[in-house]
């Protein structure tokens, strides 16, 4: 079976919650669900534009005084409809990818202090992420309160701060046995 190219039910997904421009789509992306999906331009406009030809978005010109015009991008009830049909199908499974993980994985012969220092800053990008996240679920919190898809959009911030946590812990403890490694070696 082909691989399903999941950046349209993204953009379908940011577009069934309102209209935007490429740049407001990217930008969605970047400000709420960047810790479990990204995306670029590269790859995004592409998609809108074949979005646009199979008849699941339509293009309207925007024009902001001052600046060139915009394109502004609207799902269609058929979009919506391919959106529905998508979220309703079981979630196909993911590989997942590290660097950090890959390169520890083949640092046989590498500075046990090169990785202590890979684990900390691992370590300070978990903590910066667990502060963005806090943000985010203020947010949610008191301007979406009411509206029904905040319980989901809490439920996936959860497990945001909960993978992240997880990180937060493995580093801290791979680093206590790294340091106890690098004592008994002498490195």
């Amino acid at each position: 079976m082909p691989k399903i190219n999941k950046t349209r039910y993204a953009i379908l997904g940011v577009l069934s919650l309102k209209p935007g421009s490429g740049y407001d789509i990217k930008k969605f992306c970047d400000d709420s669900i960047f810790y479990f999906w990204n995306e670029n331009y590269g790859h995004l406009y592409p998609v809108l534009r074949q979005l646009e030809k199979d008849g699941l978005v339509t293009r309207s010109s925007e024009q902001t005084e001052g600046k060139p015009p915009r394109n502004v991008y609207s799902i269609t009830d058929q979009g919506r409809e391919e959106l529905h049909r998508w979220l309703m199908l079981p979630v196909e499974p993911y590989p997942f990818r590290s660097e950090l993980l890959l390169k520890m994985f083949f640092a046989v012969n590498i500075p046990r202090s090169n990785l202590i220092e890979k684990l900390e800053q691992k370590i300070q990008n978990e903590s910066s992420l667990m502060r963005d996240f806090a943000a985010i679920e203020d947010l949610i919190k008191n301007r979406f309160g009411g509206r029904p898809e905040a319980d989901l959009w809490l439920a996936t911030l959860d497990y945001g701060k909960r993978m992240t946590l997880a990180a937060i812990e493995w580093s801290e403890e791979t680093i206590g046995k790294l340091r106890e490694e690098k004592t008994k070696e002498g490195d």
